[in-house]
């Protein structure tokens, strides 16, 4: 950063006349003019510990909702993958199901039993 370049300023009151006199023995006269100091740059206002903290809790939340948005969106495919698994084993149970109940009719030969009069004496069976 480059220093602020002086400003000419009107003296309030006409300064004095001064005369120099150089090593080679020249005579430089003229007026005083003092340099006009700038202003001090405003300091900066006191940043409080607690705002920074808030900042920083924004910042961190911010990347947590990101967190969570894309954690959402996994519970939700998965919930989705779920789902369909369930749909799928459902469907192909009922589908086993049916084909044993169609296909136990249609069945040519099968254990015939001839059921009889049967004695049973003492716990023995006699047929």
């Amino acid at each position: 950063m480059r220093p602020a370049a002086p400003v000419p300023v009107q003296p309030h009151t006409v300064p004095s006349v001064a005369s120099v006199v150089l090593p080679d023995g020249r005579i430089v006269t003229g007026y005083a003019v003092d340099h006009v100091q700038p202003e001090p740059v405003a300091s900066k206002p006191v940043v409080f510990r607690a705002a920074v903290n808030i900042a920083l809790g924004g910042v961190g939340f911010l990347a947590v909702c990101g967190g969570l948005l894309l954690l959402t969106t996994f519970i939700a495919a998965l919930t989705a993958l779920i789902t369909q698994l369930i749909t799928l084993a459902a469907v192909l149970f009922g589908g086993f199901i049916v084909v044993q109940v169609l296909t136990a009719g249609s069945r040519g030969g099968g254990t015939t039993m001839n059921i009889r009069k049967a004695v049973i004496k003492r716990n023995h069976f006699h047929g």
